[in-house]
């Protein structure tokens, strides 16, 4: 028994249990794997961030979030003075992002946020447990049964308000809560970018990421993959190549480009610092979303950088993993994917010299806190989806279909959050979908289901279309929605509320958004020039 129960640990059920926790309620908080955070670390996956990030447009708690992260390498690593001094450190030099890093650091984080409410019993946090069964009536979640993920044992958490926050929604369909999945009909939702014809199983590709070195002279090589020949030959209409190949389509244009892998560059080598409204800085893949560089460490600590693979050539595309009883088939097969490309680079790879393969390409399962190198759990784009109050649609956010880029509001938003319409080739055989998107705001509308009373989402379950969740699935909104997520079940909890109560009312609305400003979540945008 708990006042809130949270159902999944990733960055929306971390910010959501923290939100709840500092408003003095009782939280009890279930993740299956065995690290929490979700994409950033039991995903591996370092943060895809808007480019204001340093400034503003983020929650204050997930500042302090990525702010942790930094002090926790000044204070363990034997950073070079110029990197310990740099207030934006950015340990990878990744091109992805202004904070690259490992994800076992922030797991040390996380957990360091987390560990007072432990010790003072205020949460209990259940490992690693998948919720099987829930008790409604009325539609009103009475109870969530939980179950070892090894089976046999379950534990039921009651609470009277409940939050779901896993990967894929797995409480929408245990709570009969309305949802949808896949892509909407452009009849339904009336954006440019949405099919004609509704297809549930479509849903972006998920991809199976993996952290390595190099180590020179050495061979590491992995045994052949089953069904490498599989792979090897598996080539998309709109790719370019095969698969197994450093030929990708370029997310604008549709291109096929071929991308390269300048394995532990020369440390003195310049480093493109490009605006990545222009330029995605995938070009080269090492530097995309490396996590460790050399030349942010004293001289020889890493005789390798460490990269963290998250490449198009890993998007699994063969089938969804959600409402289908083959799930576990695609997710062997995401992994078998990923493996026969690491496979590639070390036997088949062009390399620049003329040769092929890099046989000293090393896993390393000790970064992600796995025996074989691969992340804990796929990188999941696309989740079930409440059907909301409000549903974000592209019209509302993207930039062409509004006429200008100045700021997405909603009256009773709750949140900011900003990045494009960012869709990776899908299940149903799309290409990518890319949409410029202007600054967004999170409505509270969203997060509040059209039916079920006590129960909101808390990541990637909101009420976003499939388009638009290509905006709204990034690291820093995803926190953002668990943490008003929290927030609103503390405010329901003190007042004897349901959800559906705050947000018709436009008083509660008020009261509510001047307590999230209260805790340090933005729920507008600045007005500045220059979106």
């Amino acid at each position: 028994m708990a006042d809130v129960a949270i159902i999944g640990g990733g960055l929306g059920g971390v910010a959501a249990a923290l939100a709840a926790l500092r408003r003095g309620r009782t939280v009890v908080l279930s993740e299956e794997h065995p690290w929490l955070g979700g994409q950033l670390t039991s995903q591996a996956v370092p943060p895809d961030e808007h480019i204001w990030v340093e400034q503003f447009g983020v929650t204050a708690s997930y500042r302090a979030l990525r702010e942790g992260i930094r002090q926790y390498y000044r204070d363990s690593y034997p950073l070079t003075d110029a990197a310990r001094r740099d207030p934006q450190l950015n340990p990878g030099l990744g091109r992805v992002s202004k904070l690259c890093h490992e994800p076992r650091v922030a797991v040390a984080v996380i957990t360091q946020l987390l560990a007072p409410y432990l010790s003072s019993g205020r949460l209990t946090v259940l490992q690693p447990y998948v919720p099987v069964a829930a008790g409604v009536h009325d539609e009103l979640v009475g109870s969530v049964t939980l179950e070892h993920v090894r089976g046999g044992q379950t534990i039921e958490v009651i609470a009277p308000i409940v939050l779901d926050a896993t990967e894929t929604g797995d409480l929408l369909p245990l709570t009969g809560t309305a949802y949808v999945v896949g892509a909407e009909s452009q009849a339904e939702t009336g954006e440019p970018s949405a099919p004609q014809v509704a297809d549930p199983s479509n849903v972006q590709s998920i991809a199976w990421c993996f952290a390595f070195d190099h180590e020179e002279g050495a061979d590491h090589t992995i045994v052949r993959p089953r069904d490498y020949d599989y792979w090897r030959e598996y080539a998309p209409s709109f790719w370019g190549d095969g698969m197994l190949s450093f030929t990708a389509p370029n997310p604008r244009t549709l291109e096929p480009e071929v991308r390269t892998l300048r394995v532990n560059p020369d440390l003195d080598a310049p480093r493109a610092v490009e605006d990545p409204r222009f330029d995605a800085g995938d070009t080269d893949l090492w530097e995309f979303r490396r996590i460790a560089a050399r030349q942010s460490f004293a001289p020889g600590f890493y005789d390798s950088d460490i990269v963290l693979a998250n490449w198009p050539q890993l998007d699994y595309l063969d089938g969804s993993i959600i409402d289908t009883p083959t799930r576990e088939a695609h997710l062997a097969a995401a992994k078998e994917q990923s493996r026969s490309f690491f496979h590639w680079l070390q036997t088949e790879a062009p390399r620049p010299d003329g040769g092929t393969g890099w046989p000293g390409l090393r896993l390393r399962g000790d970064v992600v806190g796995t025996d074989d190198g691969f992340a804990q759990a796929p990188y999941i784009r696309e989740s079930r989806r409440i059907r909301a109050i409000t549903t974000v649609r592209e019209q509302d956010v993207s930039v062409a279909v509004r006429g200008h880029a100045g700021p997405a509001r909603f009256e009773q938003s709750v949140g900011v959050g900003m990045y494009r319409i960012d869709l990776h080739p899908s299940t149903g055989g799309d290409n990518y979908i890319d949409v410029e998107c202007a600054p967004f705001e999170i409505p509270l509308g969203a997060l509040v289901p059209v039916a079920t009373k006590n129960l909101l989402p808390a990541a990637k379950n909101i009420g976003t279309t499939h388009i638009t969740n290509g905006a709204y699935r990034l690291h820093p909104v995803e926190w953002n929605v668990g943490e008003s997520a929290g927030e609103l079940a503390a405010f329901c909890i003190e007042r004897s509320l349901l959800p559906r109560d705050v947000v018709s009312d436009p008083e509660l609305v008020s009261q509510f958004q001047a307590r999230l400003v209260e805790a340090g979540i933005e729920i507008h945008w600045p007005e500045i020039i220059g979106y």
